[in-house]
């Protein structure tokens, strides 16, 4: 079943359904929730008013008939012979009902229909945005390009490490493995999600001695690294850190998107002249049942509108539970415009990352166009952090270049060693 809209603005929302109802009826129980209606008729929901402002169904695809619910507390009809119908509905809600704002979009589209006792389980799938949201929001200021151009790194993934051990580091111990990195050359480095604003090691001084190191090595190889501080806070407290980054030099701040949610992070972009690294944890709660929650389709969207330049997708063969499947539409999906070419963003691959993971990933996603992050690939190397870093280079250049990782390394001594360690 499909519909036509009139032409005026929505937002459409796509979701995996299951119901002990027919379809249909799950579908209507949920614009009348989400738009104009309640458990009942009222004098005031007029026809006129529905008109404008109740949600449509676009259209509803059946799929498989389950025996059982995915979720508890879901009210079966009487006649129901413990059958649960599943499928695939696409919903428009009316912009004149929410008007440029994320927060409220999760409202309408999330709100309280994972409570419903109509649905046994629910799944946001996608997210469709009128081009009015360019009104309010900016979207990544950097994005690829402008990662590129910061990194002076063109011809191949920008390659990173985070900081390890992740917590515990002394700012005099940090410096020192700065200082190795930035010495090396490294493109990238980022502070672990777990290593905010300690008390033990204050972000402020943690900028401050990075930095440094920073800048000394910038100006005796001319390459100066990207850092990513967690500037992850309370938004005002949030705000005096990432005035400390950019105070010191700084051109990169990392947020926990889910800790500071969508609204925090759109205002963050308005102030921040930086990159902003947008870590996804906390994501398994939203997404690792597949039954319940959101695609990462749709969270990448409201988080690439909302302003990050930078994407955490996983990486192929990863120590988490997402499949390469996953990975890989994850990648796909950051790399796919919105509005336009210049709101696509980069998606950095993280866990289990080493050289000998090149060969792999660039064949499977075809594109140079990622953040290829290494914690114990790199700082793991026999020859210290910085051969880690090149060993990842060498391990890309292979990749692209098609040449089989063992013959490389008879070149390449870090690569060497890496496939000797790691394999």
């Amino acid at each position: 079943m499909e519909m036509n809209l009139e032409m005026k603005a929505h937002i459409v929302a796509t979701y995996w359904l299951e119901t002990p109802f027919s379809l249909e009826k799950a579908s209507e129980i949920i614009i009348s929730e989400q738009s104009t209606g309640t458990f009942m008729p009222l004098p005031n929901e007029t026809e006129s008013l529905k008109q404008r402002h109740r949600a449509t169904v676009l259209s509803i695809e059946p799929q498989d008939v389950s025996p059982f619910p995915a979720l508890p507390g879901a009210r079966v009809p009487v006649g129901n012979k413990g059958e649960y119908q599943r499928g695939i509905v696409k919903i428009a809600f009316p912009y004149d009902n929410i008007g440029p704002s994320i927060p409220n979009v999760m409202a309408t589209v999330a709100g309280n229909l994972f409570e419903l006792e109509e649905l046994s389980g629910i799944r946001l799938l996608d997210l469709e945005f009128p081009p009015q949201f360019l009104e309010r929001y900016e979207g990544p200021r950097f994005g690829i390009v402008g990662t590129r151009e910061l990194t002076g790194v063109y011809n191949r993934p920008i390659i990173g490490t985070i900081i390890k051990p992740n917590i515990g580091l002394s700012t005099e111990e940090l410096r020192l493995i700065v200082r190795e990195l930035a010495s090396s050359g490294i493109d990238f480095i980022k502070d672990d999600e777990v290593n905010g604003n300690a008390p033990y090691a204050p972000l402020a001084e943690r900028v401050k001695a990075a930095m440094e190191e920073i800048e000394r090595a910038a100006d005796r190889t001319g390459k100066k690294t990207m850092y990513a501080f967690n500037i992850t806070d309370d938004i005002d407290m949030m705000l005096r850190h990432l005035d400390t980054v950019v105070k010191h030099g700084g051109n990169c701040v990392m947020i926990s998107i889910n800790s500071i949610g969508f609204a925090g992070l759109a205002h963050l972009r308005k102030q921040a002249p930086v990159c902003i690294h947008g870590h996804r944890n906390q994501w398994g709660m939203m997404s690792r049942y597949p039954y319940l929650g959101m695609s990462f389709n749709a969270y990448q969207k409201l988080c690439r509108i909302s302003g990050v330049d930078h994407m955490h997708v996983n990486g192929l063969n990863n120590k988490f539970h997402e499949s390469n499947a996953s990975v890989i539409s994850g990648v796909q999906e950051c790399l796919t415009p919105i509005f336009s070419s210049s709101d696509t963003v980069v998606p950095v691959l993280s866990s289990k990352q080493w050289a000998g993971a090149a060969p792999e990933t660039y064949k499977t996603l075809q594109t140079m166009d990622l953040m290829n992050i290494a914690g114990g690939g790199i700082h793991g190397h026999p020859g210290g952090a910085g051969a880690g870093f090149r060993s990842l280079v060498q391990g890309w250049d292979a990749a692209m270049a098609g040449i089989p990782l063992k013959e490389h390394a008879l070149t390449h001594v870090e690569l060497k060693q890496a496939l000797e360690t790691f394999s």
